[in-house]
C-alpha cells in the first residue's frame, strides 16, 4: 500500500493529469498551470473573505482570518515566479449583500497581493454578488461559465456552481472549487478527523453532454457527443476533473466520503458515478484511496 501511495504521489508531481504544465504545489491549495516558459498562472479557490461575520451572527466569535489568507498568497506570489492569478469563485462570503468586515477586508486584500503581481482575474463564485464594488479596476471579473487557457492541452477554469460555457466542458482538463471538499473520520476512541483534499477524477463525455443539452432545452436527435459538437462546434472529451480544495483553510467543507443522494454543483452531480472512484489527495501530496475506497461512518 505504502508503495502504491508513493507511486501515485510521484505521478501527481511530476506530471499531473497527463498535461506538462499543470501542477499542485505541495502543501498549498493551489495549482500552477505552465502554457510556456513564459506564462506560468497560479490558480486558488474559495477565499471567503468576511466569513466570520455569518459566525459572529451566530454567537461565535472568530478573529479575521483575511491577513492568514494574504500572508500564504503573499508567501507564494514571492516562491514563484508568475504572471497571472486566477482566483475561481467565492472572494468573499456574504450573499447576497456586502457586510462591513468585507468592506473593510476584500479592498484591503488586493491592495497587499496587487504589490506583488499585477495580473489579477477573478471568476464569479455563488458567493461573488456585488463584488464590483470591493475591487480594484485593474481586476478583471470573469463570467461564472468561465474560460480556458493552455495551448497543447486546454484548461477549463470555473467555480462549479454553474454550468460552464460548451467551450469550456469541452476541455481536456476541468479545474473548479466550491465544494470545498475533505475528508471526515472518527478514529477508535471516536475522535474526529477532518483533511482538507484534493479530488481528481475521469469523467464520461458523453454524460456531460447529454445533461448539457438538457440544460439548454436541445433535444437528443443525435448521440450526445455528435449532437453537443452540432449544436456548439465543439468536441466533447472524457474530460479530467480537479476539485480544489479551499485556499480558506478555517472554512467547513464538504465530506467526500460521505454518501450522497446528489453532488453540489452541475458537474459534479453528472459525473457522480466517476466521483465516486475519485482520488484523493492531502495537502502535502498524500494519496488517500478513491472516495468509494474510503469509511464512512460519521
Amino acid at each position: 500500500m505504502e508503495g502504491k501511495r508513493l507511486e501515485k504521489r510521484t505521478l501527481m508531481l511530476k506530471k499531473p493529469e497527463r498535461s506538462n504544465g499543470l501542477k499542485p504545489l505541495f502543501p498549498y491549495p493551489a495549482l500552477l498551470i505552465k502554457d510556456n516558459e513564459e506564462k506560468r498562472t497560479l490558480i486558488v479557490a474559495d477565499l471567503h473573505i468576511g466569513f466570520e461575520h455569518s459566525l459572529a451572527q451566530e454567537g461565535i466569535y472568530l478573529p479575521s482570518q483575511t491577513s492568514k489568507i494574504t500572508d500564504k498568497l503573499l508567501k507564494i506570489l514571492n516562491e514563484y515566479e508568475l504572471n497571472e492569478l486566477i482566483i475561481l469563485g467565492d472572494v468573499k462570503h456574504t450573499i447576497p449583500k456586502i457586510s462591513l468586515r468585507e468592506w473593510r477586508d476584500v479592498p484591503e486584500f488586493f491592495d497587499k497581493i496587487s504589490t506583488a503581481i499585477k495580473k489579477v482575474s477573478i471568476i464569479l463564485g455563488n458567493h461573488d454578488g456585488n463584488l464590483e464594488p470591493l475591487i480594484p479596476p485593474a481586476i478583471k471579473i470573469l463570467p461564472s461559465t468561465g474560460i480556458i487557457i493552455g495551448k497543447n492541452t486546454k484548461i477549463g477554469l470555473f467555480h462549479g456552481h454553474a454550468w460552464p460555457k460548451p467551450e469550456v466542458l469541452a476541455s481536456d482538463i476541468l479545474v473548479m472549487g466550491h465544494i470545498h471538499p475533505i475528508v471526515k473520520f472518527f478514529d477508535s476512541f471516536g475522535f474526529t478527523i477532518l483533511r482538507q483534499v484534493w479530488m481528481k477524477a475521469k469523467c464520461k463525455g458523453d454524460m456531460l453532454a447529454k445533461a448539457y443539452l438538457k440544460y439548454s432545452k436541445i433535444k437528443d436527435e443525435y448521440e450526445p457527443n455528435k449532437q453537443f459538437y452540432r449544436k456548439f462546434g465543439v468536441k466533447m472529451k472524457d474530460p479530467i476533473l480537479i476539485t480544489m480544495p479551499a485556499f480558506n483553510d478555517a472554512l467547513g467543507g464538504m465530506p467526500v466520503n460521505k454518501r450522497k443522494k446528489k453532488w453540489m454543483g452541475p458537474v459534479l452531480s453528472n459525473c457522480e458515478a466517476d466521483i465516486n472512484n475519485a482520488d484523493l489527495y492531502l495537502l502535502d501530496g498524500t494519496y488517500l484511496s478513491t472516495i468509494a475506497a474510503l469509511p464512512t461512518r460519521f
